[in-house]
């Protein structure tokens, strides 16, 4: 019989999300739920699954439902294991006239992968999300924290080409 794996924030975490609960009143710990899936996904993978969603659930004093609503609401929160690097092209009204689609098709062919696919070597997953809000900047997509703005197609290249030398 396989041994169950814990999940539990480390001691240093555990501090960060016992600070954040405590900015609200008692009661309100739902309050807290977006800052703690944050550090839940850093620490746990990169991911939420269901076992870390359900912890969370538990330290919030919630049903394991309400966390689940608001993870799958937000495209920032990821569901299954991602690559080193999560590509996030903007795929709004603003980006799309600006030729986001067009990077969107460049990148599937360049990386092989289809939008919501991983690449086999683990490295890049790419990802259609909404409005990133850098509309003066289109097109537009998020690398982890950082913005790529005024996208082109050299410009694509240049920034996987440094990604794989980084990595």
């Amino acid at each position: 019989m396989p041994s169950e794996v814990s999940i539990e924030f480390k001691p240093e975490t555990m501090s960060k999300v016992t600070e954040i609960i405590a900015r609200y009143p008692d009661g309100f710990q739902k309050s807290a739920l977006l800052p703690v899936l944050h550090l839940a996904q850093k620490e746990f993978g990169g991911y939420l699954s269901t076992e870390v969603m359900d912890y969370v659930a538990k330290i919030l004093n919630i049903q394991p439902i309400e966390v689940y609503e608001v993870a799958t609401f937000y495209t920032m929160f990821r569901l299954k294991p991602t690559g080193k690097y999560v590509l996030e092209i903007c795929q709004t009204g603003p980006c799309c006239l600006m030729g986001a689609e067009a990077m969107m098709s460049y990148l599937e062919e360049k990386l092989g992968i289809k939008l919501g696919e991983t690449t086999p070597d683990g490295m890049f997953t790419l990802l259609g999300v909404e409005c990133l809000a850098s509309c003066g900047t289109a097109p537009m997509m998020q690398v982890g924290e950082t913005y790529c703005e005024n996208l082109s197609l050299e410009r694509l290249d240049e920034i996987i080409r440094r990604l794989k030398k980084a990595s």
